[in-house]
């Protein structure tokens, strides 16, 4: 399936904050100091790095709201698996506009596309098994839609959006209920019928627990794999298993090939490197 790019309305007040926050007071007083009003360039941005592109639609946004008549050109969409050295979108235009945004459309080009390549090799790395790399809410503040679109364009899948998606029943929630099944019996009074509920737990005692009461997914948490091999025996397709704790590409395999369906990891979100882009100009 194609992927979808997120619209201009989710992401443009995202840039425009980045541009006024970049410009301050006075805008950018030394290309304006530098460039004449009047001069146009033209620049290519370079992937410095092999990895997958995410973010283009915010870097033209950049440039556009700094001046419309600014072209965005791209060459390898979002998505695309690039090699180190290639040219991932051109862009042409007022001299002042590009370099006034220039910052801004990296650091969202760079961040995006350093999400979806670290998405990328985890998902590579359990090809061949039925598990689906999946994020958390572990995001950036403000920037959880464009971070889990990243995601997507790496070839995961998303988590929850935020605390109305589902009811995810964690131990914090088991200890202030006094167990899982109190926890779960109160989420199931009331949340609407399209609510799923899926629950943390830590041991087979508590998985047992929690299957009994006909939840819709159930989270393994930092379970070893010998203990995830049983539990996937256990849940026998009664309900959805998630894997979650210190996953990387060198352990992801092995937990994907206790048979759980997803692989669930923070870090894709809030640790996840850039990929080094940058911006050559044919002067």
């Amino acid at each position: 399936m194609p992927l979808a790019l997120l619209p201009p309305i989710i992401v443009e007040p995202l840039v425009r904050a980045a541009l006024i926050e970049d410009l301050g007071r006075a805008g950018d007083i030394t290309t304006d100091a530098i460039a004449p009003a009047d001069l146009a360039i033209a620049g290519a941005f370079v992937s410095r790095q092999a990895g997958v592109i995410a973010g283009l639609d915010l870097a033209r946004l950049a440039f556009t709201l700094m001046d419309p008549k600014i072209a965005f050109e791209i060459e390898r969409p979002d998505g695309a698996a690039v090699g180190a050295g290639e040219t991932v979108a051109r862009v042409s235009g007022s001299a002042q506009g590009i370099l006034g945004a220039e910052r801004v459309a990296l650091n969202f080009l760079s961040r995006l596309s350093g999400v979806a390549s670290a998405t990328a090799a985890l998902v590579a790395s359990v090809a061949g098994t039925k598990a689906r790399i999946v994020c958390t809410r572990k995001t950036t503040p403000t920037f959880r839609a464009i971070e889990k679109y990243a995601v997507r364009a790496g070839g995961g899948a998303n988590h929850r959006f935020g605390l109305d998606d589902a009811v995810l029943i964690k131990d914090n929630h088991v200890a202030v209920a006094g167990g899982i099944v109190p926890a779960i019996r109160r989420a199931k009074a009331h949340v609407g019928h399209l609510v799923k509920i899926e629950v943390e737990v830590d041991t087979l005692a508590q998985l047992d627990e929690a299957l009994a009461e006909g939840v819709d997914a159930v989270l393994l948490d930092n379970m070893d794999l010998d203990d995830l091999r049983r539990a996937v025996d256990r849940i026998a397709g009664r309900a959805i298993s998630e894997a979650s704790g210190r996953v990387t590409p060198q352990s992801a395999p092995a937990i994907a090939a206790t048979g759980v369906d997803l692989i669930s990891v923070g870090w894709l979100t809030h640790s996840a490197p850039i990929l080094d882009v940058g911006l050559d100009l044919a002067c």
